[in-house]
């Protein structure tokens, strides 16, 4: 990514901290994310306790994981509609006070599938207004020179969540059972959610009122933020950056699991080369969250799109555990570079009454991008084998970074 004129030297993950209004908003963002992850995890978990028929044991987790996953395609557009003109900040913290009662609803609730399935849906649609509520919070809290530093950190408790509220959730949800009895998990979640929510709620921010009040025209308001998005080179360009981005991480995590046997890991280990890919990605996030004002003149996602190509078109010919890890974690730092500065770009093309708009149509691509791999990507292995599968995204990856980069030059130039 490129900007105009310099860049401050009180910049950094330090300046961020001195930052109350900032701090608040991560750390809601840090117990929310956990929350979400231990409440897929508890989920998964409850099916067993609903005794489902021992035929349909597979159709109820599958259906489980449905219901809390079709809200993020449907309603992740349309969610950003209500951000734009609702206070965000009660967008947030009556968001996860709203998952956290309806996690406590679940013990006093019938032993029913069909009543697990109704808390599922709700949730995931709660949970389609915090993320675009969230991402445009974050440019008014922040000052433009270190909205860098900022969503590297945001992007490093993203995935951080992502890699160790999964593997720390069957664990923290045994430990609650011990300690809460039964219904431990339950109390558990619904109480992170609730701090998240009292942290929150105590954020100092000072939004602008929206002009439109509570008019709401859905329809056009969506296709309004569709107009902007396609009618901006440069945001459209991120988008589309960010939507190949997802779609890698997705296609891997079913990859994933052929890869492993690949370097000598059983099938079932496959969690570790996605944890290599996530310890990569905050280290990436960290390099440029603390140095990135210092890098902010170099085609930063040019550079993450080819490296990730690179490790992709590699991958396949390797069979040595070490060195599986090692690309797997340059995998996560190309991918960094690519998905920092492209969020960072949006904040700054996106003018705050659009704010809303924008972001939930980027949480709509997103959600959507990291779905459809996950219903191709085995059948395509299956079909034309894992090693041509890498390959034609690796070349993927890379045509779409040099397009990116020939196409944001070009722009730039257009704009002097």
């Amino acid at each position: 990514m490129q900007t105009s004129g310099p860049q401050p030297a009180s910049t950094g993950f330090r300046a961020l901290m001195r930052n109350r209004g900032f701090v608040n908003l991560w750390a809601g963002q840090l117990i929310s994310q956990l929350a979400d992850k231990v409440f897929f995890v508890l989920l998964i978990a409850l099916v067993v306790d609903y005794q489902p028929p021992h035929f349909l044991e597979n159709f109820s987790r599958a259906s489980v994981m449905i219901a809390n996953t079709l809200p993020a395609v449907f309603f992740g557009s349309a969610a950003g509609i209500f951000v734009d003109r609702w206070s965000k900040k009660q967008i947030l913290w009556l968001n996860n006070l709203g998952r956290g009662l309806l996690v406590l609803l679940i013990p006093i609730l019938p032993k029913f599938l069909i009543f697990l399935l109704i808390i599922a849906f709700l949730e995931s649609i709660l949970t389609q207004f915090f993320a675009p509520a969230e991402q445009a919070v974050i440019p008014i809290l922040v000052p433009h020179e270190t909205l860098m530093p900022a969503n590297a950190l945001f992007t490093t408790t993203m995935m951080g969540s992502l890699v160790i509220g999964f593997a720390i959730g069957e664990p923290l949800l045994t430990w609650a059972d011990t300690w809460g009895g039964n219904y431990g998990g339950e109390i558990l979640v619904g109480g992170l959610y609730i701090l998240a929510s009292l942290i929150l709620f105590a954020l100092p921010l000072q939004e602008p009122q929206s002009k439109d009040g509570l008019d709401l025209h859905p329809w056009n308001d969506l296709k309004q933020g569709l107009k902007y998005v396609k009618k901006n080179h440069l945001l459209n360009s991120a988008l589309i950056q960010l939507t190949i981005l997802y779609c890698v991480f997705a296609a891997l995590s079913v990859l994933a699991i052929g890869l492993a046997a690949e370097i000598g890991l059983k099938p079932t280990q496959f969690g570790f080369l996605l944890a290599a890919a996530g310890v990569g990605l905050i280290l990436g996030a960290g390099i440029l969250g603390q140095w990135g004002y210092r890098l902010h003149h170099r085609p930063l996602p040019l550079f993450g799109f080819l490296s990730m190509s690179l490790v992709l078109m590699v991958f396949s010919y390797v069979d040595y555990l070490w060195l599986g890890l090692v690309l797997s974690l340059l995998l996560g730092v190309g991918a960094a570079f690519v998905g920092v500065p492209m969020q960072t770009l949006i904040q700054l093309q996106t003018p705050p009454e659009m704010r809303g708009k924008v972001f939930g149509v980027q949480n709509n691509v997103v959600n959507i991008a990291l779905s459809l791999p996950l219903a191709i990507a085995g059948l395509l292995a299956d079909a034309i084998g894992l090693r041509w599968v890498l390959v034609s995204m690796g070349v993927i990856v890379a045509t779409v970074g040099i397009w990116a980069w020939r196409n944001t030059q070009k722009v730039l130039q257009n704009a002097i």
